[in-house]
């Protein structure tokens, strides 16, 4: 009986391992062959698309290429027509009549001699790459060119195609339209093109112009702006020719654009007709794999019964010490080639169980970084975009899993709480007590208490069952946002970091409380504490002072500080990156030994404006701290492109003339203040020097109706800053110039 029992349990095992076995091999082949085919079909799908984009941008070029070509083949003639040369009136005139946007008339030495655009006369073709390029047609090797549609080297902000085209009496006239003008000549071309143009079996070619209005589209909604397709593009996360997926007329698609002349060239397949051809693959290997995986499986099953389960007694004794744990046993069973072979092969299994338990351990390593990644999962990683704070915070944790944790909410709408903490040990244990202090700090402050009603409910909660004596370092903050009034309880943690507005960061010190969960009905001190508008906190765990390099030395609190007070004004983002970035060079190649955890928080007080101001040497080496600043408001305003250039190249403008001629020949100090507002969007800036009186706005603008060799030099750049920004303003008040930029954006 009790041998009849143990080939029972023998059999079921086997069986079950053998179930196991087959359904994970199965499952690892679909699996696979999902995989593969998906990547197939995205593989098909660029391709494909990339093909139509190519195809309908040639087209375009070409169509675009060709119009300009003949609108300046007959410009040409009208100027050979003429008895004497061309004048740029008359050229004015010919712009009026065919609608372009520029003609400029070059001699045979590559000078302009006449000119639509003023500021262009007497200008050498060959000193501009891009205008260099038509040099061609002065060398006898073509009658004519066309220059691809793209930014102006006099203007970036506008976009040009060019074309030239030899004229009889040597020379060449050089015509130029904007996008606007050629799409309407070549729109009808487009259309065309692409509305009766298949991607695949039910995909299309969908064309928008810079407005984002539809040109073409086999839905024909010409003239509705391309949001009806549902697809919506942005160029600066989207790059061109990648692929990326949308739902459009309602069906979800593989997607690919590009920009070329002007026009936004998008191709687009459905999904389900590329997934069709994996989904029958997948479904055809499926069949397959159960086909072989059962004909496999019976086989086996026959074997053993006939071969196996007869002599199976006289391994038995042998298997159940195995089974018992003795992994030294050998089974010695050679009555028959087959059970010898058996036994060769047991022997080999257990050898490669004990190759197993090697690997186990292997593994625990491997849980160890999937906790890890759970661990910092479970920390914000989202930093809101708000006009009365900034905040961000970074968490790195050492190779074994840690307690640190940092967190922030708001309570209500004026409150925000800061949590930053540090659990004692490592490991499994302290991570998961890591996530219980968390939730429970959490869901207590939510519900209005103070700092220190928060810590003593948790600490209470945290000593019950808390068997293997973990504790967890706390620093917490709430801060009424309307005011800048907080209250703040240390549980044993490191001291915080204090800037206020306009000064350096200091180590805050004051009396700490016990840490939480050493003991139950702990009282935790709290203390209160103001900020200031432009004020900032620096909290951080012992893993920022306490880290080591090659020598075994500490970071330290003073290279900390040293560091926080390279760039006080900075963002809270840019502190961090700069803290971890001095870290990683202290340490070199020393491994880290305890988590790094940061929060970096800058507080700006209530309403919508926001103050900043800097005060440097006016010396052209500071002039990217003062641009930088600037751009870090603009930033925070979702400032567009062109105008952020606008703001950057005016601010440059009366930098640069501050540096180079307030204090000649030396240098001096220059305040630049930065306000922002929110509604209506605009910036101020305010740039205060002690140099020699000077009042840029009396400077008169540039004439341009007179000849480029008869205007006087200089000028030009505070013409730039007049024209560019919204308003401009000079006072000289208290032996200082004081000038006034205002941009609404």
């Amino acid at each position: 009986m009790n041998m009849q029992k143990k080939t029972r349990k023998i059999s079921s095992v086997f069986q079950r391992w053998l179930t196991i076995i087959v359904l994970t091999a199965f499952i690892l082949s679909i699996l696979f062959s999902w995989v593969y085919q998906t990547r197939q079909v995205r593989n098909n799908a660029v391709s494909l698309l990339t093909i139509n984009i190519q195809d309908v941008r040639q087209d375009a070029i070409d169509a675009s290429d060709e119009n300009l070509l003949n609108l300046t083949r007959h410009i040409a003639q009208r100027l050979d027509e003429m008895e004497q040369p061309a004048t740029s009136e008359d050229l004015c005139i010919l712009m009026s009549e065919f609608d372009v946007a520029e003609i400029n008339v070059i001699d045979h030495e590559g000078i302009i001699t006449a000119t639509t655009h003023p500021p262009f006369m007497a200008y050498d073709m060959q000193s501009g790459s891009q205008s260099a390029e038509f040099m061609v047609l002065l060398s006898g090797e073509q009658d004519s060119y066309v220059q691809s549609y793209q930014p102006t080297s006099h203007d970036p902000s506008i976009s040009r195609k060019y074309a030239g085209v030899t004229l009889q009496s040597g020379g060449f006239v050089q015509v130029g339209y904007d996008a606007e003008r050629f799409q309407k000549d070549i729109d009808q071309y487009i259309v065309g093109v692409t509305r009766n143009r298949h991607v695949g079996e039910n995909g299309c070619v969908i064309v928008a112009n810079e407005n984002w209005l539809i040109v073409s589209d086999r839905m024909q909604n010409e003239g509705k702006n391309l949001v009806v397709t549902g697809i919506w593009i942005d160029r600066d996360t989207m790059p061109a020719e990648t692929l990326f997926s949308a739902t459009v007329y309602g069906k979800k698609s593989y997607c690919m654009y590009t920009f070329s002349e002007g026009y936004y060239i998008i191709s687009v397949i459905p999904m389900n007709e590329l997934l069709l051809t994996r989904n029958t693959s997948v479904m055809m290997n499926a069949i397959r794999d159960i086909v072989v995986f059962l004909e496999l499986s019976v086989l086996i099953v026959i074997l053993v019964r006939k071969l196996v389960i007869e002599n199976i007694d006289s391994v038995n004794s042998s298997l159940s010490r195995i089974t018992d744990g003795k992994l030294d046993e050998v089974v010695n069973v050679r009555n028959s080639e087959e059970f010898s072979s058996l036994s060769d092969d047991i022997n080999s299994t257990v050898t490669t169980l004990k190759k197993y338990i090697a690997d186990a351990s292997a593994r625990i390593d491997q849980e160890l970084e999937f906790a890890r990644v759970i661990q910092v999962s479970a920390l914000p990683r989202e930093f809101p975009k708000r006009n009365d704070f900034q905040i961000y915070a970074i968490m790195d944790p050492a190779k074994e899993v840690g307690g640190d944790f940092y967190d922030f909410f708001m309570i209500g709408k004026d409150h925000l709480a800061l949590v930053i903490a540090d659990v004692s040990g490592k490991g499994i244990p302290a991570a998961m007590f890591m996530m219980t202090a968390k939730s429970l700090i959490k869901n207590r402050a939510r519900l209005g208490e103070s700092p220190e009603e928060i810590l003593a409910h948790v600490n209470n909660q945290l000593c019950e069952g808390n068997d293997a004596e973990l504790f967890v370092t706390v620093w917490l903050a709430i801060i009424e946002l309307s005011t800048g009034k907080g209250l703040a309880v240390n549980a044993g943690h490191e001291h915080p970091v204090l800037r206020r507005a306009g000064g350096t960061y200091e180590l805050l010190k004051y009396r700490h409380a016990p840490a939480v969960a050493l003991e139950e009905d702990v009282r935790f001190r709290q203390h209160t504490f103001e900020l200031s508008p432009g004020d900032s906190l620096f909290v951080y765990t012992d893993g920022v002072p306490e880290a080591h390099n090659m020598e075994n030395k500490l970071f330290g609190v003073d290279r900390m500080l040293e560091t926080l007070n390279r760039n006080p004004d900075a963002s809270p983002k840019d502190i961090l990156g700069v803290m971890r970035s001095s870290i990683d060079e202290f340490a070199g190649d020393a491994p880290q030994f305890d988590d790094i955890t940061m929060i970096g928080f800058t507080y700006y007080g209530p309403g919508a404006e926001r103050t900043e101001q800097l005060t440097v040497e006016a010396t052209m080496e500071c002039m990217h701290d003062v641009l930088a600043m600037v751009n870090r408001h603009l930033r925070m305003l979702n400032c567009p492109d062109k105008i952020r250039r606008q703001v950057g190249i005016a601010v440059e403008e009366i930098y640069v003339n501050i540096a180079s001629y307030a204090y000649a020949p030396g240098t001096g100090p220059v305040t630049v203040c930065v306000k922002t507002e929110r509604t209506p969007a605009a910036i101020e800036i305010t740039l205060i020097d002690r140099g020699i009186p000077y009042d840029p706005l009396k400077k008169p603008d540039p004439d341009f109706s007179s000849d480029l060799e008869d205007r006087p030099i200089g000028g030009m750049g505070i013409y730039m800053v007049k024209k560019s920004m919204d308003e401009m303003t000079y006072e000289r008040r208290d032996d200082q110039n004081i000038l006034r930029l205002m941009k609404r954006i």
